[in-house]
């Protein structure tokens, strides 16, 4: 990745832009749509990417057909001051930890958490809060997404032991 900042043009936007709503876009679909050749719009993503501003290209898939029907945000609260380094070590070794992040607030950080169900969200809660530095967490369960087409509502990975629900 190179360390100098890389430009980000009107046309870099649009390209953004269009890739975010459908990664699958052809190079030509966005080059009629804005104007460039499909090579001149390949040449941009591959610098986009090579800049650092696209990270990479994921499918969005159903949590549930994945094995994931439970769903929670836990807010941690460390002892004393946990370096940020030091809670992204832990979370690294959950997989049900679909995004965690420090925040401000009462709280040091924020897990978003997947598991199979109640009893498996029971257990990852438990090993979470065995961790030596954790004071306490405040859970909160997901009923229902309102933007069901957010990030936030997909799955990018399977659940244990690949449970899984195809309907």
């Amino acid at each position: 990745m190179n360390s100098r900042p890389a430009s980000f043009d009107e046309l870099d936007r649009q390209i953004v832009t269009a890739l975010m709503a459908n990664a699958r876009t052809s190079f030509a679909e966005i080059g009629a749509a804005i104007g460039l050749s499909s090579t001149a719009v390949k040449r941009r993503v591959d610098r986009l990417r090579e800049s650092g501003i696209i990270t990479g290209f994921t499918a969005t898939v159903r949590p549930s057909a994945l094995g994931w029907r439970t769903e929670a945000y836990v807010e941690v609260y460390c002892e004393g001051a946990a370096p940020p380094r030091r809670l992204a070590e832990v979370v690294r070794g959950y997989p049900e930890i679909a995004a965690a992040m420090t925040v401000t607030g009462g709280a040091d950080a924020l897990l978003h958490v997947r598991a199979r169900d109640v009893e498996h969200f029971e257990e990852v809660l438990e090993r979470i809060r065995a961790e030596p530095f954790i004071r306490k967490t405040i859970s909160v369960m997901v009923l229902s997404h309102l933007l069901p087409d957010s990030p936030e509502a997909g799955a990018s990975q399977l659940a244990p032991d690949g449970a899984t629900d195809v309907r």
